[in-house]
């Protein structure tokens, strides 16, 4: 019989109370030296507050921390790190103005001669990390000009560079693609092999059950139950984080197919600075009222960009013919193509979606704001009116209309952003990854909305880091690669296997 492994980590009792809310309900965790241990649950569910306690950003109103059998009690994130654990948040917290070595090392930079910042030594431990991470950031890139998910690695890197023993990983692949996700598993068995221990916070069931020893399902605050992956299966996971059991959603019911609404040919947009010369490039494709046409691509293919281009918020350098019920079109700002009927949920909710100073009613209501001005005043009532719709058509679960958006679960926060565009009456819908970083339960409901959307006659633009999401909801799929378009495929076509093969085309 083997001798369990020494607890690395173990949380007894933890108990965390914020105003009106009780995070943490006497939750238990005991993690291994060494091992992959999953914490699954729904948004709200207690998984990133109890990783907070660990990592020092909150401090517990009563339980007990050991780390590696010591009693410990970290009153902030410098004394975790000097026990040894690193966290990679799911929401980024990065400084954009600064180049990607100085977030890297932010707080802690390498000091050379003179007490003066040693760039070069934190570039090459960047090179060093990034290549460990097996992509191609470059340490001297301005964090902001990168994309989401690019940040994400910036992110990962900054955690590695610790070099830590305990490493608690918050939805890292949130924002990543199929491929970056791959590398980034073999770093964590790496890790694993040198005798890291990973806490591993995820909603993709594939991955958890792929790296995952153990797992533990938070529900409510609540410890729900610790199992060996090996004895459970991801449909019994999905049930005891959700409290029901979680069927398969497939929207295979044939949706009738409208009117050609968006006509695209040869689009292309420059990149002079790149050796590739562009990010699009002769782009065709149509989308009919009533379908959802799905866009699949590695990062850097494109598919960010091509929705930008749509929405009038990318670069105006772009090529080729844009037609909106065959009548030619060219948005030089996101307002042109609002009142054109065009709207567009961003792939990054928190820097691009929302917007913290203001309430749920504020954050619905901003693009239909006009609507609610009395004699040239915002009217608190005639704005409660105009989010309430939008709200309950969504399926929004808020405590009220002044509730702040930031004490929303990530799905809520996205029905949110949704029910803002829908005000502004659209016509097509253009959606980039708009499931990031949110858990089974609240897809499925995002799932049914978009369905719901498009079969009212909606026309749908998806993109999705996810290939099962977009088998589960496009009508047909276009594949970029570097660029280009690939491939185009019928729901009846596609496969995993086919979309990556166009996906990865040279």
């Amino acid at each position: 019989m083997t001798t369990p492994l020494p607890f690395a980590v173990r949380m007894l009792g933890i108990t965390k109370r914020f105003p009106g809310v009780v995070a943490l309900d006497d939750v238990t965790l005991e993690v291994r030296r060494g091992e992959v241990h999953a914490i699954c649950g729904e948004n709200g569910a207690g998984k990133s507050t109890l990783m907070k306690i660990l990592s020092g950003v909150y401090q517990p109103d009563c339980g007990i921390l050991e780390v590696d059998g010591s009693a410990a009690s970290f009153t902030g994130t410098r004394d975790a790190e000097r026990s040894g654990i690193a966290i990679i948040h799911q929401e980024l917290a990065l400084v954009e103005d600064l180049p990607v070595a100085a977030n890297v090392f932010l707080g802690r930079e390498r000091r050379g001669l003179l007490g003066l910042v040693d760039d070069r030594s934190m570039e090459d431990e960047c090179e060093r990390l990034f290549s460990l991470l097996e992509c191609s950031v470059s340490p001297r890139d301005r964090t902001g000009s990168l994309r989401v998910g690019d940040q994400q690695l910036v992110e990962i890197a900054k955690a590695l560079s610790l070099e830590a023993s305990i490493v608690v990983m918050d939805e890292p692949t949130s924002a990543l693609t199929e491929a970056e996700s791959v590398r980034l598993e073999r770093t964590i068995q790496r890790l694993v092999s040198q005798g890291t221990t990973i806490l591993y916070i995820s909603h993709k069931m594939d991955e958890v059950f792929r790296l995952a020893d153990r797992i533990t399902v938070l529900r409510d605050g609540r410890h729900v139950k610790t199992v060996d992956t090996s004895a459970t299966s991801p449909r019994e996971v999905t049930g005891w984080m959700v409290g029901r059991d979680i069927a398969g959603h497939g929207f295979h019911q044939e949706r009738p197919r409208g009117a050609k609404i968006l006509e695209v040919r040869q689009l292309t947009l420059p990149w002079p600075e790149h050796p590739r010369g562009y990010r699009l490039k002769d782009i065709s494709f149509d989308l009919h009222a009533g379908e959802i046409l799905g866009v699949a691509g590695l990062m850097g293919a494109g598919r960010t960009e091509l929705l930008e281009v749509l929405f009038g918020a990318g670069e105006d350098t772009w090529t080729g013919t844009v037609s909106l019920y065959g009548k030619s079109v060219r948005f030089d700002h996101p307002s042109e193509a609002c009142r054109a009927r065009i709207a567009m949920v961003s792939e990054d909710r928190k820097r691009l979606g929302l917007f913290p100073d203001l309430d749920v009613a504020g954050n619905v209501s901003l693009c239909a704001l006009h609507e609610a001005l009395r004699n040239g005043l915002l009217s608190r009532a005639a704005e409660e009116d105009l989010a309430a719709g939008p709200v309950r058509d969504t399926g929004v679960k808020t405590p009220g209309l002044h509730a702040a958006i930031t004490g929303l679960s990530g799905g809520n926060q996205q029905k949110c952003i949704i029910g803002r565009w829908l005000l502004t009456k659209p016509e097509v819908l253009l959606l980039d990854d708009p499931t990031r970083g949110i858990d089974v339960g609240a897809k499925a409901e995002l799932y049914t909305l978009i369905d719901r959307l498009c079969r009212q006659g909606l026309g749908v633009i998806l993109t999705s880091s996810e290939l099962p999401e977009l088998l589960t909801l496009a009508d047909r799929i276009i594949v970029l690669a570097e660029g280009r378009l690939t491939a185009e495929l019928p729901r009846s076509g596609a496969t995993e296997a086919r979309i990556m093969e166009a996906a990865t085309a040279g």
